[in-house]
């Protein structure tokens, strides 16, 4: 399986938001879309970096409650792997396990397109053990 096919069972949909906006703009757009991080872009919409739960809880416990007050360009993480839509959730899921990360935006001829989750990931390996778990329950019993 790959990201393409991965991204297909995903919403079209990618929340982004500008380095200029605040850690706390981060805070609620997170919790209003119920997500784990969210692309930050430069002007011109290139990406800027990645903006994550880990990120805001870490600015927070440095700086406390004025933490939030801060620009996103201030926290985020600019040096961000970015995986291509060929490439395939086992390459995938290594990356994000031996790096330590749960996102990783997805970019197609140096184009933003998408986002995957480590939760994404494990759900099409799942998926793909059970199919191939029923296919051959279904080659032994002759069916």
């Amino acid at each position: 399986m790959t990201v393409t096919q991965l991204l297909r069972g995903k919403p079209a949909r990618l929340i982004t938001m500008p380095t200029h906006e605040t850690l706390a703009k981060a805070a609620e757009i997170l919790a209003r879309e119920r997500i784990g991080a969210v692309v930050v872009t430069a002007p011109g919409g290139d990406l800027a970096g990645i903006i994550s739960e880990r990120d805001l809880v870490r600015a927070i416990a440095k700086d406390g409650p004025a933490a939030l007050t801060s620009k996103v360009s201030e926290t985020m993480t600019a040096n961000v792997t970015c995986c291509d839509p060929g490439d395939t959730i086992d390459d995938v899921m290594a990356w994000m396990t031996d790096k330590r990360f749960r996102h990783l935006p997805v970019k197609e001829n140096g184009r933003l397109i998408g986002m995957i989750s480590i939760g994404d990931v494990v759900k099409a390996k799942v998926e793909d053990v059970e199919r191939e778990s029923a296919d051959l329950r279904a080659y032994i019993a002759g069916t």
